[in-house]
């Protein structure tokens, strides 16, 4: 059992009276980010450490605990001591603390007592010195009786500060942070404009996450580009669905009025749009939306491939039709039989089908670029069939 303690007691630097963890962050609340990597990483439990509670910090936690978990508001370690199981394991987030899945995956797993720290000259201001030349890096995984040892000391003392020195001085093993880990997202902050700051490199490394090329070099791009613009707007994640499927309903109705070359390019464009879209729901919390517009790439993809084999007819051969049917079955295929610990960078994906079709559907060449598009779904579903299989 994992159970998450994450800290709000500090104020924001800029806001007076306001507390750091209350902060928007990406159209919600710091604390609320903190939670949702907490509970992502397999937490069932959450106890929130206060020193007051503001109106914004109890509607924080009240959405908070829409999602499923149980949320705990302790303000010392001997209420803390009272609600975490005795056989539970501790992910510990320090206040401020603004970091990536990827980076809170290390510490999630089960084990002895673990730091994450950083080098002392690569820390920013508010991680603690856990070492000569080591910082803490605000992730932690303990044991409950961590923090039975703090409870017993007197309640003056700093809970976080302490937590750290006890599971220090119980020689916790400290695991260095990867270089590059969160995409330099990781930090302390509780300056709210930094804050914005920090929400564009998380959603920037969301959407630098893919493995296959064409996602990664061609949307990731360009999807950071437009980030910081939307973020700054508080653009909401509907408008950017519903962005996407009006540009993909007109790539699909300029392929219907022969004009093929542009309804791919828009279909990619609309891609984009959805990728954007799936960046923000997830950060915002809003799972549906998230997996609509995740469900909406391959659906319009799809679509194009029809249209494209359906203008084929009017030569009188159902060559189109048999390429586009044969290249949407070994596209869905693919994505049953791929994995993402086994997928390769040059598998093919949505949006790498579409990139495919491009140039010769331009060129006024629709069979051409279907058979290219199914030629390059086949030898994807080769490699993922073999990757899939058992190796003696």
């Amino acid at each position: 059992m994992l159970a998450g303690l994450i800290f709000a007691t500090e104020d924001a630097d800029d806001r007076r009276g306001t507390l750091a963890a209350t902060l928007p962050f990406g159209g919600l609340t710091l604390i609320e980010f903190q939670a949702r990597l907490v509970v992502a990483a397999g937490a069932s439990q959450l106890i929130v450490v206060v020193a007051r509670l503001t109106p914004e910090l109890l509607g924080a936690i009240s959405r908070i605990g829409r999602r499923g978990v149980s949320v705990d508001v302790v303000r010392n370690a001997v209420e803390a001591k009272q609600k975490i199981h005795p056989l539970a394991r501790v992910l510990v987030v320090a206040d401020g603390l603004v970091t990536t899945g990827d980076v809170v995956a290390l510490l999630a797993g089960d084990g002895e007592d673990a730091i994450l720290t950083m080098s002392d000259r690569d820390a920013v201001p508010g991680f603690e010195r856990v070492g000569v030349d080591a910082a803490w890096a605000g992730l932690a995984r303990l044991d409950p009786k961590r923090i039975a040892e703090v409870a017993a000391m007197p309640r003056d003392y700093d809970f976080q500060s302490t937590l750290l020195r006890v599971a220090a001085q119980a020689q916790a093993v400290q695991i260095a942070m990867p270089p590059g880990a969160a995409g330099g997202a990781h930090g302390i902050e509780r300056d709210s404009r930094t804050l914005a700051d920090r929400g564009n490199v998380i959603l920037a490394a969301l959407v630098s996450k893919p493995v296959a090329w064409a996602d990664r070099f061609l949307l990731a791009p360009l999807a950071r580009l437009v980030l910081p613009a939307l973020m700054a707007r508080g653009m909401p994640t509907w408008a950017l669905g519903a962005t996407g499927c009006v540009i993909g309903l007109g790539g699909l109705a300029a392929i219907w009025f022969a004009w093929p070359g542009t309804g791919v390019a828009l279909t990619i464009v609309a891609a984009l749009a959805f990728t954007i879209g799936q960046a923000l729901a997830w950060l915002r919390d809003e799972e549906g939306l998230s997996r609509a517009q995740r469900t909406a790439i391959p659906g319009f993809a799809a679509l194009a491939a029809l249209e494209l084999g359906h203008a084929s007819m009017q030569t009188g051969t159902a060559t189109g039709w048999t390429l586009s049917i044969t290249l949407i079955a070994a596209a869905a295929l693919v994505e049953r039989a791929a994995h993402d610990r086994t997928r390769r960078a040059w598998w093919a994906t949505s949006v790498a089908y579409l990139v495919a079709m491009l140039i010769p559907v331009g060129a006024g060449y629709p069979l051409i670029g279907l058979s290219l598009a199914a030629m390059y779904a086949g030898v994807t579903l080769f490699a993922a069939i073999e990757a899939f299989r058992e190796k003696p």
